[in-house]
């Protein structure tokens, strides 16, 4: 008996190793993947693609949003406004088909004019699916249905004032909790960030853990507001840590008690700045970044405490990384990552972790995010074009590089694509201003 299990785990390995089985092993169920990291595991036989890029499997309108899709489970969920509905659909991944729609009314109106619709995805734990709206509505739906478990206007709990571009910090799930950046201040503040003058008053909940199941609150912690960056989870020395960036610097804390062990500032003063690219952690560093003027920096971390490794200097011109929405990719100790607030002049770098170092600079004058998978990145710029790259801490090399075009010779994805690329069972979904378009890379493979 152990023979013949002997023999079969060797057959599934042989399997695996040769790419017939596993590339539809992952989902990517959470804001930049599984481990909020931008880095897939999937062994994709990845091949230079044609002149059209890879094949399209399907596209779909869809309404207005910032937020990437997530995929679970042979089903893709996306956040969208729909008129005066803020809407969450469930499709077949592999098709497109809609299985189902959850809806709510909303009134959100951007402060700087940019689009009025959502800008997370949605996070799929199980067979539930939790939503963040812009206007701070936050939901959990059943995800085999779509119908409503519970909901919270955090907006009115926390009295959380307006901030320029509304809500845009994913939750994310931890154990038995869903952590949320909050920001919330005292009753009868001012209703947005330029009546505070940019500096509402706090009360405490700069981060809430909610029961994932009830929505009721577990703890508030942090006498901060929110930012746009997205908090992360991992296990350092047998302890789990929680990093959120949050407006005015990096927290560190336990997640399951939200005991903190420190803040470390890090924002511009000036009032318009914002953080909004997530923490990056690689062991027990963690890197951290913005555009606005400081640039980035990394500390090492310990229980109660931190150390800085190395930080830009506010007063010199040329920093290590700026970046803006885009969250860095961390491999073998570099980072990857688009850099510049501005399309014009931004860059796409390598830098070493542990130092800041430069190694290298590609000017590709647009903001752009990247995934990892097998070794390659896969290049997503503001204004629909895919590059696939072959990056190593000495140099870049373009692959492949298109803008998809439709049967008419319009861009498949429009400008913003700012929204992070997603890849599950070996289909790359992109999207667009108004479109969800789905590629297959597994082609390359067969």
């Amino acid at each position: 008996m152990r023979t013949f299990a002997r023999i079969v785990l060797l057959l599934l390995l042989n399997l695996w190793l040769t790419g017939l089985i596993g590339t539809f092993a992952a989902d990517w169920n959470d804001f930049l993947g599984p481990e909020r990291n931008g880095k897939s595991q999937e062994k994709i036989d990845l091949a230079p693609w044609g002149e059209t890029g890879p094949p399209v499997v399907w596209e779909k309108k869809i309404g207005t949003s910032y937020g990437a899709p997530t995929v679970a489970n042979g089903r893709l969920f996306i956040f969208a406004r729909h008129g005066d509905m803020a809407r969450l659909t469930c499709l077949e991944s592999s098709t497109g088909n809609e299985l189902w729609r959850f809806e709510y009314p909303t009134d959100y109106e951007d402060m700087y004019g940019y689009n009025n619709g959502p800008r997370c995805c949605p996070i799929v734990d199980e067979d539930r699916v939790y939503i963040f709206g812009a206007d701070g509505m936050l939901h959990c739906v059943r995800a085999s249905d779509g119908k409503g478990l519970w909901e919270i206007d955090t907006m009115a709990q926390f009295h959380v004032v307006q901030n320029f571009f509304g809500v845009a910090s994913a939750p994310a799930v931890e154990g038995e909790l869903l952590i949320v950046q909050m920001g919330g201040s005292p009753p009868g503040s001012p209703k947005d960030i330029w009546g505070a003058n940019g500096r509402p008053a706090s009360n405490g909940s700069g981060i809430v853990a909610f029961n994932k199941h009830t929505g009721e609150v577990v703890y508030q912690i942090a006498d901060e507001l929110a930012s746009y960056a997205s908090p992360i989870f991992t296990t350092i020395d047998d302890r789990r840590w929680g990093f959120a960036l949050l407006r005015g610097g990096l927290v560190g804390f336990e997640p399951q008690t939200g005991e903190i062990d420190f803040h470390y500032p890090w924002r511009h003063p000036k009032i318009e700045s914002v953080n909004a690219s997530s923490p990056v952690i690689a062991d027990d560093h963690v890197f951290i970044s913005e555009s606005y003027g400081i640039g980035s920096s990394v500390v090492k971390v310990h229980p109660g405490g931190y150390e800085v490794v190395w930080k830009d200097r506010a007063s010199r011109r040329n920093k290590s990384l700026e970046l803006h929405w885009n969250t860095a990719i961390h491999h073998e100790g570099y980072l990857y990552a688009c850099s510049g607030q501005r399309p014009n002049g931004a860059e796409l770098r390598c830098v070493a972790l542990k130092t800041g170092k430069v190694t290298w600079s590609q000017r590709v004058d647009e903001r752009a995010s990247l995934l990892w998978v097998n070794d390659y990145f896969i290049y997503l710029g503001e204004y629909g074009r895919l590059m696939l790259l072959k990056c190593t801490p000495e140099k870049l090399e373009v692959i492949s590089q298109v803008i998809p075009k439709d049967k008419n010779g319009s861009s498949l994805v429009k400008y913003p694509a700012w929204a992070a690329p997603v890849l599950a069972g070996g289909y790359l979904y992109i999207r667009g201003k108004d479109r969800l378009v789905c590629f297959d890379l597994r082609s390359s493979t067969e």
